[in-house]
């Protein structure tokens, strides 16, 4: 069953006023993006005002966020639609992460993830549930859905559950490993540790460093480690420029240089940056990577 925080009546619902207020969108954004793409469907008080109920807003923020990204408004509501379409057959997994998140319930996230990945294989579990999650468990805090507190721990069940992948995958095929990174002013890796697992469950050796890992840094782990590649993420544009200084300077030491995260999302984006786009999901980001590997 779909966790459900809406009441789909227009008294329970807000203005267009109140939610251009709480989105931080023009309300005329939302009355474009309403009758240009159909998103969201809104609800009409008796006077015919648009109403805005919290399924709307999810929406709304999902399609706001991805706009920020880079993507064009119409990509957006086609990649929200997608996400939560109930014909989508990771739907009914996401919304059993949600119920199990809402209650602090590890042991369901768990049960959850594991079935996923068994069905589905490790790369497009994480793609298709545990990403997707993590972001609607974002949605849900800035709304006030839930704390900040709720938000953490379903993270690290994720990574509790990733860490326990990577403990009990295959040794590697060879001695040569991947080292892993973020730019120099970004602070989250958990994408970094979703590659990691695949690469580990695909006898892929690596290694990760830390958040904000500084330029001289990653040389000089370069240096000490000689590894057979480097992956650079960043996720903010505003991060862009430190994290392709980052991949420059890998790149004159002659190591292979691979680059992702949503920094990199759009074309524009990835122009004179050296080494090889690893694209936006995490199951395709390591074929890139074992495909030139092999070569």
């Amino acid at each position: 069953m779909a966790f459900q925080t809406d009441a789909a009546r227009p008294a329970d619902a807000m203005a267009i006023k109140e939610a251009s207020e709480l989105l931080q969108v023009p309300a005329s954004t939302l009355r474009s993006w309403e009758r240009r793409y159909g998103l969201p469907t809104t609800l009409r008080s008796p006077g015919g005002h648009r109403r805005y109920t919290f399924a709307a807003l999810n929406q709304l923020r999902l399609m706001r966020d991805e706009i920020a990204l880079g993507r064009s408004a119409a990509d957006s509501a086609r990649w929200v639609r997608g996400l939560l379409d109930e014909a989508n057959p990771a739907r009914a997994r996401i919304d059993a992460v949600m119920e199990a998140s809402a209650a602090s319930n590890s042991g369901s996230i768990l049960s959850v993830l594991d079935q996923a990945r068994s069905d589905l294989g490790l790369g497009p579990a994480i793609d298709e549930v545990v990403l997707p999650s993590l972001r609607q468990i974002g949605t849900w805090w800035e709304a006030g859905i839930c704390d900040v507190g709720q938000e953490h721990f379903t993270t690290e069940v994720v990574r509790g559950w990733l860490a326990k992948l990577v403990t009990l995958s295959p040794p590697p095929q060879s001695e040569e490993g991947v080292l892993l990174t973020v730019g120099p002013l970004d602070l989250h890796t958990l994408g970094l540790e979703c590659l990691a697992a695949v690469l580990a469950d695909q006898g892929v050796g690596f290694r990760i460093l830390g958040s904000r890992t500084p330029q001289r840094d990653l040389t000089a782990a370069v240096d000490a480690t000689s590894p057979v590649a480097v992956v650079v993420v960043s996720h903010l544009p505003t991060h862009r420029r430190a994290a392709v200084e980052s991949l420059r300077a890998v790149s004159a030491t002659g190591t292979r240089t691979f680059y992702g995260g949503n920094a990199f999302m759009f074309e524009p984006s990835r122009k004179q940056v050296p080494g090889t786009y690893l694209g936006e999901t995490i199951e395709g980001a390591a074929q890139v990577i074992r495909a030139t590997m092999a070569r």
